[in-house]
């Protein structure tokens, strides 16, 4: 298909990641045959979590794994903030806000550092018991009712 055939270009590339995170289909290809030319361009459109691929770019780092075996990372980075396919905190606190006081619970699943306290504040605010909201430790394990 088209996207195959972006493999076998000899010319620069330049190749726009979406909020991906570069870690599975077509970019992972893309980025191992053009990250080690410096005539290329990796522009990387939106958030990239910690320990991903994207995120490696995006700290440029000298040398990224891809599918098994270290490239060095040669292409100029361009990082384009702004850009989100998530809700933010409002669009947060307008969509739970009104359920807060009827979920029987809730899990805090998403975001990095202090951002998940962030969001049970605002549950906690919506007048949903702290009680009933779990921000929970990596590989930690609940049995629901």
């Amino acid at each position: 298909d088209s996207s195959k055939r972006l493999n076998d270009l000899d010319e620069p590339a330049v190749i726009i990641a979406s909020s991906g995170m570069c870690e599975a289909g077509r970019i992972k290809h893309h980025l191992k045959n053009n990250v080690e030319d410096e005539a290329n361009t990796v522009v990387i459109v939106g958030f990239m979590a910690q320990h991903t691929l994207g995120r490696r770019i995006v700290e440029r780092r000298e040398e990224i794994k891809i599918y098994g075996r270290m490239y060095k990372l040669l292409a100029r980075v361009e990082v384009l903030n702004g850009f989100s396919a998530h809700a933010d905190r409002n669009d947060f606190r307008k969509l739970l806000g009104p359920l807060a006081k009827k979920l029987k619970g809730a899990f805090v699943v998403h975001g990095e550092g202090s951002q998940p306290a962030g969001m049970k504040q605002i549950l906690t605010g919506a007048g949903m018991p702290e009680s009933r909201i779990h921000v929970p430790a990596p590989g930690q394990k609940f049995t629901l009712e």
